[in-house]
């Protein structure tokens, strides 16, 4: 007997007020909320636009349907498929990555919280990576990538285990989290510009031009091992998705549908600073985005819960592909871009709370 596939429409089945599609097979059921669906179809859409819009502007500039041919043709012009290919598609693909992964991050520890401001640039965990990147620039005194990479890395795991040490009192409160994570960060904050004080001129300029953020100078080499990294890191992310739902609705009910929620909330701790870490280790700390695309993706959504991981990763990466874009025209590092436009976003956010409304 074969199984029979089928998508439809399921206006009975309601979630919240939204209605979702079932897809059936094999007597197994999968729910998609439609909205969802429509909304990350329409991310898609902006962000291929913006991908042609990027590649096709600059000093040299392209026709859409020659950005098309350059990409998918290799028999185009040879011109247009060395601009469009080998110097601007590495740049746009490494914004589309970490853009994704802040907002997966910052969608994790905002869930993780319960709190829109607990994303990983306000709790400290950027800083963290952005010391481990300093030492090895200024006091190694080497800037080789892999070199700058894994100082990074390691320096976004020590400044998790910190901040979890300090805040474990019988459990991980969300707020303890958020304050202990805001010091950590400061503290770490006045180290770098210890360091920075501290060395040659050369040598502070070096770590403060990295530490703007920026996608210069980053080719499909470098683009390789960030890609497969995130990749894992997607899937990790995956995992633990469904505890976190179950955590936002309290200990006791994720306890009584078998969660074990302290092992829950340090899984997600390690999946978000690692995506944090990995964005910071290949083009340096860029804030807010993961402040503001999962609270984005929450309002086109609709939903419940700011834990939907595609919607989110598709806002960061058109959020962070559009900066990146003003970035080239004005002529500056894409963090200082996101740096106005997260500031204005967060004034905005702390307003909505503190004067009473629905953040």
């Amino acid at each position: 007997m074969t199984s029979r596939t089928t998508l439809l429409p399921a206006p009975d089945r309601v979630d919240f007020g939204r209605t979702v599609w079932t897809w059936r097979r094999a007597g197994t059921a999968l729910r998609v909320d439609r909205r969802s669906v429509l909304v990350c179809a329409a991310l898609a859409v902006v962000l291929s636009a913006l991908a042609v819009l990027t590649l096709g502007t600059g000093s040299l500039s392209f026709t859409p349907a020659q950005v098309l041919s350059a990409l998918f043709d290799p028999d185009a012009d040879s011109r247009a498929r060395l601009v469009v290919v080998n110097w601007r598609l590495p740049r746009l693909l490494f914004a589309i990555v970490c853009g994704a992964a802040l907002a997966i991050s910052g969608a994790l520890f905002q869930s993780l919280t319960k709190n829109p401001l607990g994303s990983p640039d306000v709790i400290g965990f950027a800083s963290g990576s952005y010391a481990g990147a300093s030492v090895v620039m200024l006091l190694l005194g080497t800037a080789d990538y892999l070199a700058v990479a894994s100082g990074s890395l390691i320096g976004g795991a020590l400044t998790a285990f910190l901040v979890y040490l300090l805040a474990y009192r019988n459990g991980l409160a969300p707020f303890r989290l958020i304050i202990v994570g805001i010091a950590v960060g400061a503290f770490l904050s006045s180290l770098t510009s210890m360091m920075l004080l501290s060395v040659s001129p050369q040598q502070a300029m070096l770590a403060a031009t990295w530490g703007a953020g920026s996608l210069s100078g980053l080719g499909f080499e470098q683009l390789r091992a960030t890609a497969v990294v995130f990749v894992v890191l997607l899937i990790c992310s995956a995992a633990v998705v469904r505890p976190l739902v179950h955590l936002e609705l309290g200990d006791d009910a994720a306890v009584a549908l078998g969660i074990r929620a302290q092992r829950a909330r340090l899984a997600a701790t390690l999946v978000g600073v690692a995506l944090t870490a990995l964005v910071t280790a290949a083009v340096g700390p860029i804030s807010f985005i993961a402040l503001a695309a999962p609270q984005i993706a929450q309002r086109l959504t609709r939903a419940s819960t700011t834990v939907r991981i595609v919607p989110a990763a598709l806002t960061g990466a058109v959020i962070l592909v559009g900066a990146d874009f003003v970035a080239q025209r004005v002529d500056l590092p894409v963090g200082v871009v996101t740096v106005c436009v997260g500031g204005a976003y967060l004034a905005w956010l702390l307003a909505r709370r503190y004067t009473g409304r629905r953040a």
